[in-house]
């Protein structure tokens, strides 16, 4: 059912949700929905959406989801979501029996990203070197031309179309990525083993079927990244160790919040293509009506 609330809060309620559920905080509008992971493979008017919740902090979701009856939250025992410590603390007090799984895809990006940061370091003082040498040659009275590696690429251009194939697996790369990766890793050996980081901490997650093997091979990973000596990946490493148990929950049923986070992109995909939405309220009960 769909039921409005004070201060425009629009909840779907369909009923009673199952033991396992995605909680995602990122909707087009700041919303906060919540998926059943057992409903996924059944017809979408059988109920995969358990709520939609208006607000960022955790005092008035916990209200709204305190309306569900309280046995059937404490039946809830999965529930997959990110690093937001409102988020946990939400999971924690609605959901007190569910154990909390940090998505996979959440770890990994950090990861990313931190070794996106080191690459975009390097692009600026790429960007800076040319610079100075195309000044250099105005004042010198000569044509300025960047040298060429042997991709037939400059510097800089190697380091800004390297963005996507450091996201993939060396395997998924087709010819023209592997000429580019073999020249950056030349010029960049810190890139390349924040890459082999990366690669590593994907490992973990696809090889390592059960939680001890992987407490074991994070711990490795630590001690790489320490003398590895980057200072993002050290932030990563300290995020990963403080949310370790979490982390650890996903080797037990290898939960992700996979569902709940393609719900969100076709919200937005739905959003951009309409340009935008006028009537938030009825927009949201239409999902509702839909999807609950």
């Amino acid at each position: 059912m769909g039921t409005t609330l004070p201060r425009g809060q629009v909840v779907a309620l369909p009923g009673e949700p199952g033991p396992s559920l995605e909680y995602r905080r990122e909707l087009p509008f700041s919303w906060r929905v919540i998926h059943d992971r057992y409903q996924q493979g059944r017809s979408r008017r059988q109920g995969t959406l358990v709520a939609i919740i208006e607000g960022v902090k955790a005092v008035e979701v916990s209200r709204i989801l305190r309306k569900l009856p309280r046995q059937a939250r404490h039946r809830v025992l999965e529930i997959t979501l990110d690093m937001s410590s409102t988020m946990h603390a939400i999971a924690r007090e609605c959901f007190p029996n569910a154990e909390q799984v940090i998505d996979r895809f959440h770890v990994q990006k950090l990861a990313c990203d931190a070794l996106q940061e080191l690459r975009i370091e390097h692009r600026w003082e790429a960007i800076n070197e040319e610079t100075n040498e195309m000044e250099n040659a105005r004042l010198e009275g000569r044509k300025y031309r960047a040298r060429k590696f042997r991709n037939g690429e400059t510097r800089k251009e190697i380091l800004f179309r390297s963005r996507l194939l450091l996201f993939k697996d060396p395997a998924a790369w087709n010819v023209k990525q592997r000429k580019r990766a073999s020249v950056l890793f030349e010029l960049y050996p810190d890139i390349q083993k924040a890459f082999a980081l990366v690669q590593r901490l994907r490992r973990i997650y696809s090889s390592c079927k059960s939680v001890a093997g992987a407490r074991l091979k994070l711990a490795l990973w630590y001690n790489q990244v320490n003398e590895a000596g980057f200072h993002s990946f050290n932030s990563v490493a300290a995020s990963v160790f403080a949310h370790s148990t979490r982390i650890l929950n996903f080797f037990n049923n290898r939960s992700t919040n996979a569902s709940a986070e393609s719900f969100n992109a076709k919200l937005k995909a739905f959003r951009a293509q309409f340009r935008g939405v006028l009537d938030i309220k009825f927009f949201l009960f239409r999902v509702a009506k839909i999807f609950a």
